[in-house]
């Protein structure tokens, strides 16, 4: 996995906090890969949350917060919430091959 220790901290620390406790986080696509170089930070995100405007805004916190802690990177966030009737397919894919934070 091509995060630093601190990079790994900054996201679980923020996913809780901007969208609550037993918030779950898989770092998928090129990142999970060590043989790699470059690519953004792909994250998807799982939580309790299910009004869709808290989402959100829980997204651009969590978005902006992060990039303030971790620097100005490329980061792809994908959220999976209870009311979601039809989640993308992304969603399978970053649970079957990411790993959890």
């Amino acid at each position: 996995m091509r995060l630093t220790p601190p990079q790994i901290t900054a996201i679980k620390e923020l996913a809780q906090e901007c969208f609550g406790e037993g918030t779950a986080v898989y770092l998928f696509g090129s990142r999970v890969d060590d043989h790699r170089r470059g690519g953004d930070i792909d994250l998807c995100v799982e939580t309790y949350e299910s009004d869709i405007a808290r989402v959100l805004d829980a997204k651009i916190c969590f978005l902006a917060k992060l990039k303030l802690r971790i620097g100005d990177q490329r980061i792809d966030v994908v959220v999976n919430y209870p009311t979601r009737r039809r989640p993308p397919p992304i969603i399978d894919v970053a649970k079957r091959t990411g790993i959890r934070l």
